[in-house]
Order: C-alpha cells, then structure tokens, then sequence
C-alpha cells in the first residue's frame, strides 16, 4: 500500500504490477519477462533544486540492480519513491504492491522479541510463530528467536530485519544501504547471505550503496545516478559465485569508479 499521495496530479505511484511499460535497451537473461519496476520522467524537487529529473528505470523481476551515486545525488530519494514513501513532483512509477525495504538501520521494535518482530503486521497464519522461526532458520538466527532486540549484535540485528522483508514475500525488495554500519567481516557475510537468499527468493531488488565492490559483487546490473539521471546502466556478465578480484573484476570496478568520479593511478585494462 502506499504511504502517501501523489504531490501533483500529474506524479503518481501505481501499485500494480505491469507488463512491458518499458524495454530494457540491451538483450540480457531477463529479456522477455514482465516488468517488476517500471518508471518514467521521475521528477523530485528540494528547495527547487532537482534531486531527481525525469528518471527513467525498468526492474524485471528476479533481476538485482545496484544503484550508485556520489552523496546527495538522490539514490534513497529513488528508493522512497519506490517504497511508496514520497512522491514524485512529476512522472510515473508503477511497482508491485507486495514490495519490502531494508534500511541501514534495523528498525526493530524495542519491546518485541525477534521472533515478534519478524511477524509484526501480518495477521493470521502468517502471523504464527513458525512461520517467524522459519524465515530466522534461512537467515541463520533461528537460535534467537526469543531474544530481545537490545542484545543483538549489529549483524544479527540486520539479519532479524531480512528475515522480516522476506517473510512478507515481496515482489520487490529495496535495500537502502543496509550494511554500511556493519564492520568489514559482518558486511561480508551479508553479502553473501543476501546474494543467496536473492537467488533463492527472486524478488526484482534494488540496492543503493556507495560500495563499488558490493554492487559488483551482488548485481545483475549496475547504475550510477548522476545529475538527477540515470547517467550510466552497465550489465555484469561475472559468473557467481563472484570474488572480489581477477581482470574481469578489477576492469570493472576501474570503470565504474571513473563513472563516479575516481580515477585510479594505475587503471587496469579493459
């Protein structure tokens, strides 16, 4: 459901899920497939200055996209918009109502167990406990169920969070920078838990970071944000399970870091 109304008449977020708004401009895996995420000329003003101007944006589902962007280029600003949380100034965006979001901040409620928190705002079965320990079983956290939220640690606390996007069955998954507070080991684990857990699940997802490393690692395909567009649309061919290294690799997280504005001494070739 949507959070809040269109500003204008002519901006909107359509809740459904629609086929074939837009074609993807390169043949890729998912080519074929019902669209997930289709936006077009997506405006949003702060202070009359444009954050996001007329952004246009296809997500099939099954398909990871990362998003990149130099602070204050509006990625969570696209990513609200996403989640029915703000609305565009002027533009459409149509998604698919069973839509999740992680943020960088766990946002677990204080006063209910994890377990608790998993299942909180469903109803019914969905509610039940087991359906709240199988969804902690998949993100390794089963054994804290009863625990309260204060005395996790800041990884288990995200993975609580996953837990509580996934067991809602989303077919849209937006992640908004969910693992800068994490240290390197916890972050890396992460990834990996959420690579395979995407691959098990297939929502379409969208990830905003500014880790070149974690988009390369995790995405079908990379974007960069850049002067309210979608300045850059790259899609990463790397076979999975990928590291963070090789040619391939180092090639592209040259091209992209140059695409945001990094430009490394020694490049390696393409």
């Amino acid at each position: 459901m949507l959070h809040s109304a269109p500003s204008k008449p002519s901006a909107s977020v359509h809740p459904l899920f629609v086929q074939e708004v837009l074609r993807n401009r390169e043949i890729d895996p998912f080519e074929g497939r019902p669209q997930a995420v289709a936006v077009q000329g997506v405006s949003r003003l702060f202070h009359g200055r444009p954050v996001l101007d007329g952004v246009d944006l296809s997500i099939r589902p099954g398909e990871f996209v990362a998003l990149l962007g130099a602070s204050g280029s509006g990625k969570t600003t696209l990513l609200r918009i996403l989640a029915g949380l703000d609305a565009p100034d002027s533009g459409e965006a149509w998604v698919p109502e069973a839509r999740t979001v992680v943020f960088q901040e766990p946002r677990l409620i204080q006063t209910k167990k994890v377990w608790k928190n998993v299942v909180t705002g469903l109803s019914g079965r969905a509610a039940a406990r087991h359906v709240a320990a199988e969804a902690l079983a998949e993100v390794g956290l089963d054994h804290r169920a009863d625990a309260w939220p204060a005395t996790l640690s800041g990884g288990e606390a995200q993975r609580a969070a996953l837990a509580r996007a996934l067991v809602r069955k989303p077919r849209l998954l937006l992640l908004d920078e969910p693992f800068a507070a994490l240290d390197a080991l916890t972050r890396l684990r992460m990834q990996r838990l959420i690579g395979a857990l995407c691959q098990t699940h297939s929502p379409a997802t969208l990830l905003v970071t500014h880790d070149v490393e974690e988009a390369l690692l995790l995405a079908d395909r990379v974007l960069v944000l850049r002067n309210g567009r979608i300045a850059y649309d790259k899609r990463i061919t790397l076979e999975r399970p990928r590291v963070a290294s090789g040619q391939e690799f180092d090639a592209l997280r040259s091209e992209l870091l140059s695409e945001l504005g990094v430009h490394e001494e020694n490049p390696v070739p393409a």
